[in-house]
């Protein structure tokens, strides 16, 4: 049974436009996270440094999209088997103001101490 004081639709609702919002990041910085590429017209080794630099910071930020999306994919399956909002340690309820804040959370406030 899923948390008796939550609003399925509005989780299930936040889940998808958060992972929306993520897939859309993530295909828009598709570009950024692109192999950087000898360029003779630049100046020289610092624009090919500031390039590498920004492409490192690209793919670091969709690391954490892509472990987002995981959590989210985890959180609507928790919701389909009905296992939602319980703690994965404890087994009591995770606070409705805890899962409102972030849906993806693991444990109750006790337990992620």
């Amino acid at each position: 049974m899923n948390h008796p004081e939550i609003d399925v639709e509005s989780i299930i609702a936040k889940l998808h436009s958060t992972r929306d919002k993520l897939l859309e990041e993530s295909a828009d910085s598709t570009d950024s996270r692109a192999t950087v590429m000898l360029d003779q017209t630049s100046v020289g080794r610092l624009s090919r440094m500031d390039a590498m630099q920004a492409q490192a910071m690209a793919k670091a930020e969709e690391q954490r999209r892509q472990v987002t999306l995981r959590k989210i994919q985890s959180a609507l399956a928790r919701l389909e088997s009905g296992e939602f909002g319980e703690c994965i340690d404890c087994g009591e309820w995770i606070s409705l103001a805890r899962l409102q804040w972030d849906p993806t959370v693991l444990k109750c406030i006790d337990c992620a101490d």
